[in-house]
């Protein structure tokens, strides 16, 4: 038995797919990764922020996360590999450092995705808490052996609590898009 899809059993007349509307499309599936790379950009840029630097991971893991949880197609593993070497080329990190901790977490993301996707916000900003914390730790370790000395575990703690704080702002900006400016299925 061929399989139909959610949007056969929809009555209704349905608009045809003008070269507008697939654009329309493309740039909707396109934001989750336009906005994580436009995230990095901005908070590499010299604005003087109090602890601009240190946003950064948080920022970029929890983007990452979110939208490999809940819209992996927006997201795929080499977009999150070049947001990754975006990261490292203007944080002047090592080469590769968070190209790799970014694709683990992308990696987890979709992995969890199927029970996550179900649950509600603690749930989710708990399993995002573990990953973060798992991922920061590996950042920490291949920065120190990278380094070849044992750096002090402050600034990673720092980004830590960062990262938990700044999630659910993410989160709602996220969602919001998620369900309005970045769903392809309005377009």
């Amino acid at each position: 038995m061929p399989r139909i899809s959610r949007s056969e059993h929809l009555p209704g007349i349905r608009p045809r797919p003008t070269i507008w509307r697939r654009l329309d499309a493309a740039a909707r599936r396109a934001l989750p990764a336009a906005f994580t790379a436009l995230l990095v950009l901005l908070l590499c840029a010299p604005f003087d922020i109090p602890q601009q630097q240190a946003m950064l991971p948080g920022v970029t893991m929890a983007s990452v996360f979110f939208w490999s949880v809940f819209r992996p197609a927006s997201m795929p593993a080499p977009i999150v590999f070049l947001i990754g070497m975006l990261y490292d080329l203007l944080s002047f990190s090592p080469p590769g450092l968070e190209a790799v901790t970014l694709l683990l977490v992308h990696a987890v993301g979709i992995g969890m995705r199927h029970s996550l996707a179900r649950q509600g916000f603690v749930v989710v900003w708990f399993s995002y808490l573990l990953v973060a914390f798992v991922a920061i730790v590996l950042d920490f370790a291949l920065l120190c052996a990278f380094t070849l000395r044992l750096l002090p575990p402050q600034p990673a703690l720092f980004e830590l609590a960062l990262s938990a704080g700044v999630y659910p702002l993410l989160s709602a900006l996220f969602t919001w898009a998620h369900r309005g400016i970045a769903d392809p299925s309005r377009a």
